[in-house]
């Protein structure tokens, strides 16, 4: 049985010289109109780390292994890299696949894009155990999935239908009610907890 393909996150952390933050805002967006004409890509983003910091955080993220290996292996993306070279003073990758992302620290601000080199381990905490993320989706699903159930319960006609159409309407309905509040309300809530300080 073959696994099934995940898409893959990475974050990277560069420093770039103070001196030269125009140039490097026109290199990042670069980077990105070169990896949004590959296959598989998802999307992107840079945040700095506050006003004035040369510390900037980045995320791109492809539909599986095989797409982002052909953009970090790409001839584009190596002469992008290039360019860099001479105001990107350092620079820690980390890659995320599956649900991972939904417990990383959401970042605050938002400007267009980038992309990255895989490799070190990065300033980006770990991802909670796997326990743990499991533990803290189903503290979110099963009120919620709950009180569905209570509400559907005396709609007519609702009994009726088979279970496999019961289950596809309440996780059609479910799946972006956990996705888009009530995932990222339990991980805020349950952030020390997740992610206690060292």
């Amino acid at each position: 049985m073959t696994a099934v393909a995940q898409p893959i996150t990475v974050s990277i952390r560069r420093e770039v010289d103070p001196a030269r933050i125009s140039e490097a805002t026109v290199w990042v967006q670069t980077g990105v109109n070169l990896a949004t004409k590959y296959p598989g890509f998802l999307g992107s983003g840079w945040i700095r780390q506050g006003d004035g910091s040369t510390v900037w955080h980045m995320l791109y993220r492809f539909v599986d292994e095989a797409t982002l290996d052909a953009w970090e292996r790409s001839s584009e993306r190596a002469w992008w890299l290039s360019m860099g070279e001479g105001f990107v003073r350092s620079e820690r990758s980390r890659r995320r696949t599956g649900i991972e992302g939904w417990f990383d620290e959401p970042p605050t601000g938002s400007i267009p894009a980038t992309d990255a080199t895989p490799g070190a381990s990065a300033d980006v905490p770990p991802a909670p155990p796997r326990w743990k993320q499991a533990a803290t989706i189903w503290l979110g699903f099963f009120p919620v999935n709950l009180v569905f159930t209570y509400l559907l319960a005396p709609v007519p006609g609702w009994e009726a239908l088979p279970i496999w159409a019961r289950v596809l309407v309440t996780t059609l309905v479910l799946t972006p009610v956990m996705a888009y509040w009530v995932l990222p309300f339990v991980t805020r809530l349950l952030r020390r907890w997740l992610a206690p300080k060292r």
